[in-house]
């Protein structure tokens, strides 16, 4: 199951049914749950523990040191749930102090030459496509679907099943379910991935009226976010309103396009 040409560290913890490729590296704080695959080139470092059913292909550099100048050499970590696809030359950072990690959740799928930053919290079934690129500190909420290219600046979060549309970069927070587009601005609901995700016709209806009466109607966002917070009742219009009261960096704008429904289909 362990290519000869595989280096690996005597300390390192691998479950006896993990396959290692030609050429990995496995350092000595690695831990390696049942049934992952270990492709050609990987290079697993850091404090890093890998949960079950993981396969990283070719290249991945995966729990090497944070790319912050403050970072002094300091034991710090990364964890990682169970079932992830991490693809060719993704790169994911450990936390860039002792008492914090950086978290990879289940189900993801990371796409070619994407970036995870130190420090960053990816929760589950989210998709990152090919060259996005996550700054430190990030928090992607679950069933996020970013596209390929996309930039997220240090901090900012994206709430779960939003949407970034190709090429788009946020140094605010994008609300849940909402689509980002060009530079900080966000252009309507991710309606197929409601309706994907199973939320019912009520509460997309619920979540159209929201978006408009936040985004799309002038009102200064604190006041709507405290008026809509005794208007609007269902579990998704409640998480929208949360993830809005609750940024510290202020969220992206409407682009003013129309109709609050987006059918945009990842790019």
């Amino acid at each position: 199951m362990i290519h000869p040409t595989a280096i690996i560290h005597p300390k390192a913890q691998l479950d006896p049914s993990v396959q290692v490729g030609p050429y990995a590296v496995i350092g000595e704080g690695v831990v390696i749950r049942p049934r992952c695959v270990i492709g050609p080139h990987v290079y697993l470092t850091g404090l890093t523990t890998i949960g079950a059913h993981n396969r990283f292909h070719a290249g991945c550099v995966i729990g090497d040191a944070p790319q912050d100048l403050k970072y002094e050499g300091e034991p710090t970590r990364l964890r990682i749930g169970d079932h992830n696809v991490f693809r060719e030359h993704v790169t994911v950072h450990r936390s860039n102090k002792a008492e914090e990690e950086t978290v990879i959740g289940s189900h993801n799928f990371l796409m070619a030459n994407s970036h995870v930053g130190h420090n960053s919290r990816v929760g589950d079934y989210v998709i990152i496509a090919n060259g996005a690129l996550l700054g430190g500190h990030v928090v992607i909420g679950d069933r996020a679907f970013i596209s390929g290219n996309c930039l997220m600046h240090q901090f900012v979060r994206v709430g779960t099943l939003a949407l970034m549309q190709g090429g788009s970069a946020i140094s605010k927070d994008l609300p849940p379910f909402t689509v980002a587009l060009r530079e900080n601005e966000m252009c309507g609901l991710n309606t197929i991935g409601l309706r994907r995700a199973g939320v019912s016709a009520e509460e997309r209806l619920e979540l159209k009226r929201l978006y408009r009466f936040l985004f799309r109607e002038g009102r200064n966002l604190r006041a709507a976010v405290e008026a809509a917070q005794k208007k609007f009742s269902s579990p998704a219009a409640k998480t929208l309103l949360e993830f809005v009261a609750t940024s510290k960096r202020g969220v992206c704008a409407d682009a003013g396009t129309g109709d609050a429904d987006s059918d945009a289909e990842p790019a």
